[in-house]
């Protein structure tokens, strides 16, 4: 029939419900930074939780919401909000050596949502794994360790092996966000649409 929209089709705009999700999980990256942060090393870099909820957005909610939802909290904490762990906001992180992690987190949430969606219905625990670990460990520590680089004096060894520290909690979130974002896509198949 002309002039009906076939409900088949896919929509390029946001819903709704993608924009409640993506303010959800905007907000819980925020409330993950509530912890505070400790800063281990002499790189200046803190350890928070909050790049568990940048994991969580990917997973969960694909490459597009995803990676939208870091970006709005990414955008908050740049217009002056201390939503990062410990207070502080986005100019703030980007004058110090934590300014690639932040940066790293948007292709990293990219990079989870864009691969989750390739092992959808069924979520393999062992490839959510990996996926997670890539875009949560390799992404993040690659671009920090590019901003510690400009940032610091340190060398690339130094640079390099700051990530060392990171590593255990960093598994820790990588595990968690597997067994979380198996749960719900077991529980919401199609939250991420192809």
């Amino acid at each position: 029939m002309e002039g009906v929209e076939d409900s088949r089709e896919p929509r390029v705009g946001m819903s709704a419900r993608d924009m409640a999700q993506i303010a959800v999980f905007a907000a819980l990256i925020a409330a993950l930074g509530l912890p505070g942060a400790i800063t281990v090393g002499f790189s200046g870099v803190p350890i928070t939780v909050q790049t568990l909820g940048v994991i969580l957005a990917g997973a969960v909610l694909g490459a597009r919401k995803g990676t939208a939802a870091v970006v709005v909290f990414s955008t908050l904490t740049m217009i002056g909000l201390p939503l990062l762990s410990g207070g502080r906001t986005g100019l703030t992180a980007l004058a110090g050596p934590s300014a690639g992690y932040l940066i790293g987190w948007i292709p990293a949430a990219l990079f989870i949502g864009v691969c989750t969606a390739r092992i959808l219905p069924k979520y393999p625990i062992a490839l959510g794994l990996l996926i997670n670990a890539v875009g949560g460990l390799l992404i993040i520590y690659l671009c920090g360790t590019v901003g510690l680089l400009l940032r610091t004096d340190l060398g690339v060894g130094a640079a390099v092996t700051t990530n060392f520290a990171f590593i255990p909690g960093d598994l820790l979130k990588v595990v968690v966000a597997s067994v979380v974002a198996k749960g719900v896509h077991r529980a919401y198949p199609g939250l991420i649409r192809a």
